[in-house]
């Protein structure tokens, strides 16, 4: 079968690509001979896990997830070392509990002395971390926060450790800004974690990570794993904030032209705002891209800068470069979309169609959605 014979939209996953980007990240957090924990958050997917795990360039440490659906189905598929990754509330605890007395060790994360308390009290309590806000002023709590050692005296025995994310790298936009960043992220959890060791509190686990702060850190001493995610398959964003190139995206949406405007240098597609999502984090960055960047059914940018303007529900309108020629696309041609945000966009789609550098469809990968 070939990406010409798929009905519309759908998800496409270059293994070439994606091989190329897990094995970038591996060699960059080698360097530091600290252990790579990626994140499923953006692939969900077991096939793309194994390949993750599977590699003598880096040691590996489990993975790391963001839904309790997916540390289920990671489980259910054998792998067991998990950080999940999304504060804990009480009602959560129970289905933890549950994948851990099935053989899994499931990790939460929390910031708040309650919960902290309820976990320290429970009879198996799952291991836990203390998130630590390195500055993205999200989740956690600050490095010299008096709640510290409060939450691992609260935790006991189940503390294990320190856990920071610098979303907040995403605003960089130099490889300067990066390094900054990715320092400010390795000293907030190393100094929380000799906070904790000072005070005679356990702290095994010192977490932290983001795609482009695991890739440009100047330095990892003292942590012990990083949680890249979306550096597996890469998006518009990515590319334009330097985590990769654009010819490093490896997942697209397959859509089909359903109607042209040839006087005005538009095609409408059959991929809208709910099979591309209405993410716009390129508007921010150095190049728009629209809601996507439209290429041809090869992935290969020989449209130029075709740029998907507009997004409705399901209908996509692409604004074709007036400086590269009309490529005279009729209905039914497809072409492949280039997402903002992978993340967002493959949340709707409920499988991969792989390729291989090519147009034909060697493999199709389930991926877990939803909680």
């Amino acid at each position: 079968m070939k990406l010409a014979d798929l009905l519309t939209p759908c998800l496409v996953l270059d293994r070439t690509i994606l091989q190329r980007n897990l094995d970038t990240m591996a060699r960059a957090v080698a360097r530091h001979e600290v252990a790579l924990r990626p994140h499923m958050k953006t692939a969900k997917s077991i096939d793309v896990a194994r390949l993750a795990l599977n590699t003598t360039l880096v040691q590996t440490s489990g993975i790391t997830v963001s839904t309790l659906a997916e540390a289920e189905y990671f489980v259910g598929h054998g792998i067991t070392d998990i950080i999940y990754a999304v504060g804990i509330t009480p009602q959560k605890l129970a289905e933890v509990a549950r994948l851990n007395a099935s053989g899994a060790d499931v990790k939460v994360i929390t910031d708040d002395v309650a919960v902290a308390t309820l976990i320290g009290n429970l009879a198996q309590a799952p291991r836990a971390l203390i998130e630590i806000d390195c500055g993205e002023g999200r989740g956690g709590i600050g490095a010299d926060s008096a709640d510290l050692t409060r939450i691992a005296i609260s935790l006991g025995k189940a503390c294990a450790g320190i856990l920071a994310h610098a979303g907040h790298s995403y605003a960089g936009r130099s490889i300067a800004d990066m390094k900054r960043i990715a320092e400010t992220e390795r000293a907030s959890a190393v100094h929380a974690a000799s906070r904790l060791r000072t005070a005679g509190l356990p702290c095994d686990i010192v977490s932290i990570g983001s795609s482009p702060t695991a890739l440009h850190a100047a330095s990892l001493a003292g942590i012990t794993d990083i949680r890249p995610g979306v550096y597996m398959l890469g998006d518009l964003f990515q590319a334009e904030i330097g985590t990769h190139g654009h010819d490093d995206i490896a997942v697209t949406v397959l859509t089909s032209v359903i109607g042209r405007r040839p006087a005005e240098r538009r095609l409408l597609i059959d991929a809208g705002g709910m099979a591309l999502s209405k993410d716009r984090s390129t508007e921010a960055s150095p190049h728009d891209w629209g809601f996507g960047h439209a290429r041809d059914i090869n992935g290969h940018p020989s449209l130029g800068r075709a740029i998907v303007c507009r997004a409705n529900q399901e209908h996509g309108v692409v604004d074709l470069d007036s400086t590269v020629p009309d490529p005279g696309l009729a209905i039914g041609d497809k072409l492949r979309i280039a997402p903002n945000h992978v993340c967002m966009t493959a949340a709707a789609h409920d499988r991969y169609f792989v390729v291989d550098g090519d147009d034909d469809i060697i493999a199709l990968w389930p991926r877990i959605n939803g909680w």
